[in-house]
């Protein structure tokens, strides 16, 4: 069932290609009915081999956003991560980050550029969690023209190795019968793997966090998101979660509001009712409250479409 800010009638949908050769992927552009060229924004997933739509059991977050989006006039480009799309891309020792999201999310922008019902001087890129970790960098990939601005959404700042041993020690007090200490002694060991000098490019995916490729752990240990984004000189949307333990308001948001302290094209909004993919909730958030049928917080799709319809880059 549509959320209830969805107005299919409003909004026509088709498919394109995004990037090119062997490892071009399918995406959707919703694309609103009727009106001048006006704002366009793409969508980026959060880590891990996610579809379009950022489908989570019964949820598909990133379709709730561009169909809320398109519903109040942004033509919305989301597409399958290229790990979603070739598996084989997942399992390769050498992947980075980057590889997995800047060359398709900077032809992704390009595409939207040319876009009949987007002006081109307003193209914004949206990320949730990694993908707006990864954000900052996409701008600076697409150089000039520039990105008309960000959407981050849980973005996180957090060391990622380090989060997971949070994340871990935290679900183990929610859980309990679920997490065993192993399970955080295996986080702590492999944290401790990707901070030392031991890290190497060939040190086995199997002895790190997620079982992701040193190389990649090495780009990311080193990456900071809120060092890029002070660097850039485009308006950004911070959203975050009250409720959410996987990027949170004490470990990550904190981070994003000293680094971008006193930008004023900078605006930093939190949901205290919503957990990691901005579903409104009450108590302490589980990764139960995943498998339960909801949509994106309305208030969220309303900031969100508010902000992009008023930003001119």
């Amino acid at each position: 069932m549509p959320p209830p800010y969805a107005e299919p009638g409003r909004f026509s949908e088709h498919e394109v290609t995004v990037g090119t050769g062997p490892l071009a992927v399918s995406g959707t552009v919703s694309v609103p009915r009727g009106q001048a060229p006006g704002p366009g924004v793409v969508l980026l997933a959060g880590g891990g081999p996610f579809d379009r739509d950022e489908t989570s059991g019964p949820n598909k977050p990133l379709k709730d956003l561009a169909w809320g989006l398109a519903s109040r006039g942004t033509t919305v480009l989301r597409f399958d991560k290229v790990t979603y799309a070739y598996r084989d891309v997942a399992a390769a020792s050498d992947l980075t980050m980057s590889q997995e999201y800047v060359p398709h999310a900077v032809d992704a922008v390009g595409l939207l550029r040319s876009h009949r019902s987007v002006d081109p001087e307003r193209v914004f890129v949206l990320g949730h969690s990694m993908g707006g970790k990864v954000a900052p960098a996409v701008a600076v990939a697409v150089a000039a023209p520039t990105v008309a601005g960000l959407v981050i959404m849980a973005g996180d700042t957090q060391p990622m190795h380090h989060a997971a041993v949070r994340v871990v020690s935290y679900l183990a007090t929610v859980l309990p019968d679920q997490v065993p200490p192993t399970v955080i002694e295996t986080f702590q060991r492999q944290a401790a793997l990707v901070d030392s000098a031991g890290l190497t490019p060939s040190t086995p995916a199997a002895d790190l966090p997620f079982g992701l490729s040193a190389p990649y752990w090495l780009e990311v240990r080193d990456y900071d998101p809120v060092a890029i984004a002070a660097g850039l000189s485009t308006p950004m949307l911070i959203l975050q979660g009250g409720r959410d333990y996987q990027v949170t308001v004490a470990d990550d948001l904190v981070r994003w509001r000293t680094g971008l302290a006193g930008r004023p094209e900078v605006d930093i909004r939190v949901y205290e009712a919503d957990n990691h993919l901005f579903f409104p909730g009450a108590g302490p958030s589980t990764p139960v409250e995943y498998g339960t049928p909801q949509h994106v917080d309305p208030a969220v799709i309303a900031d969100i479409a508010h902000w992009l319809s008023h930003s001119q880059g």
